[in-house]
């Protein structure tokens, strides 16, 4: 499987104090399960290097920014997901927000 060895690295960084992370290998890429929950994931994919959900609430204002399109899978576009590209990334900063924001999203599926 090919993925991002340096991002995986930095999500697992941001997510190290959670006391609830596990990793899968889903999708050909490395998903980032909190609380039991799908939260994000990191990959090689043609369209997209970052997988995160951000959820309804959040999309479209997680759309407008640079390097982030709909995430499309099995043809469908999954309103509440977003592929990122290499742009959206590019700085520390950059990759604490895309993380804060599914965090965020994570903490309202509990219930």
């Amino acid at each position: 499987m090919a993925y991002n060895e340096p991002l995986t690295w930095s999500v697992r960084e941001l997510l190290a104090h959670l006391p609830d992370v596990e990793e899968k290998k889903m999708f050909g890429s490395i998903g980032f399960m909190v609380n039991g929950k799908l939260c994000l994931g990191v990959g090689e994919h043609g369209d997209h290097i970052m997988m995160v959900r951000v959820g309804p609430q959040n999309y479209e204002e997680a759309l407008s920014h640079i390097g982030a399109a709909p995430a499309t899978m099995g043809g469908r576009e999954r309103p509440g997901y977003v592929f990122l590209l290499n742009e959206a990334v590019r700085s520390q900063q950059d990759l604490e927000y895309w993380v804060e924001l599914a965090l965020e999203y994570n903490k309202s599926l509990r219930i």
